[in-house]
């Protein structure tokens, strides 16, 4: 078993270099094709190029899995057991302002299980890689999320919920009783990076409404590899049909499932607003 999963993470890394390579030749470039999808949320000529770069290294090693992009939606049949999940482009927004904060986020997964992970940040160079009962590496070096036991004192990142704008007021009140107990929180624009931050222990904790699966399925298995805990409002694990992610040092996640859990339910969130489309 861990020879498929060696393989199946050697593709993930190929394919997340594949997209990087592009990303950064199209950094910086005023000629990108942008695009709206929907209100501040945008896909780009790199996005697509990426995302070209990525299929095309996978299908040539997994030709018979199935993938889920953020641009292409669902490629494949459903006879394998084997589903990549794919972000070209994590951070459009700062790419297209000349910040280099993006990164390229790959995942693999049999049924429900996440079976490996890639996240690259391109303008650094820092490549984040995880297998199911391998650990969390950084640049090939083992990596453990904090010892921060509470949010008291935690470096927390968030996500401000700009396409789940009906959410804004409850987020902020969460906001408001979390940052009065951590040290300070960060909004990077990432959050592929964000998870990957906090599965190396730069991060305590991460919380944010509504992402994608591509957002949230390689950090998650990062994090849980580093020793962390990641989770829904409930404390459950449907993080990746409600987009909603608790995440961080087992302490952490558990006080942000407290806090959060003091103003809303996952039944709470769905009354505010449709969970994000898949595919």
């Amino acid at each position: 078993m861990r020879s498929m999963h060696d393989e199946l993470l050697a593709a993930a890394v190929a394919a997340a270099q594949a997209g990087g390579e592009v990303l950064r030749h199209r950094f910086g470039d005023s000629a990108l094709d942008v695009r709206a999808k929907s209100e501040n949320d945008f896909v780009t000529l790199a996005d697509r190029e990426s995302e070209e770069a990525v299929l095309a290294s996978l299908g040539d090693r997994f030709p018979e899995h199935r993938v889920l992009s953020e641009e292409a939606g669902y490629r494949g049949g459903n006879a394998s057991e084997f589903e990549w999940i794919v972000d070209p482009l994590d951070g459009t927004t700062n790419f297209l302002q000349g910040l280099p904060t993006y990164a390229v986020s790959i995942a693999c997964r049999k049924g429900d299980r996440m079976l490996v992970a890639a996240i690259l940040a391109p303008e650094r160079g820092d490549l984040f890689t995880a297998s199911h009962g391998g650990g969390a590496q950084l640049n090939g070096r083992e990596i453990s999320v904090s010892n921060r036991e509470g949010l008291r004192g935690a470096f927390l990142a968030t996500g401000y919920p700009f396409k789940a704008k009906a959410a804004l007021d409850l987020y902020l009140d969460i906001f408001r009783d979390v940052f009065l107990e951590a040290r300070a929180i960060r909004r990077c624009g990432a959050a592929a990076l964000d998870l990957a931050y906090t599965a190396a222990g730069i991060f305590d904790g991460f919380f944010e409404f509504r992402l994608s699966a591509w957002d949230v399925a390689a950090g998650s298995l990062l994090i849980e590899e580093a020793g962390g805990v990641v989770g829904d409002l409930d404390g459950g694990r449907d993080f990746l049909r409600t987009g909603n992610l608790l995440a961080g040092t087992r302490g952490v996640q558990a006080a942000l499932v407290d806090v959060l859990g003091r103003h809303a339910s996952e039944a709470d969130l769905d009354s505010l607003v449709e969970r994000p489309a898949v595919g």
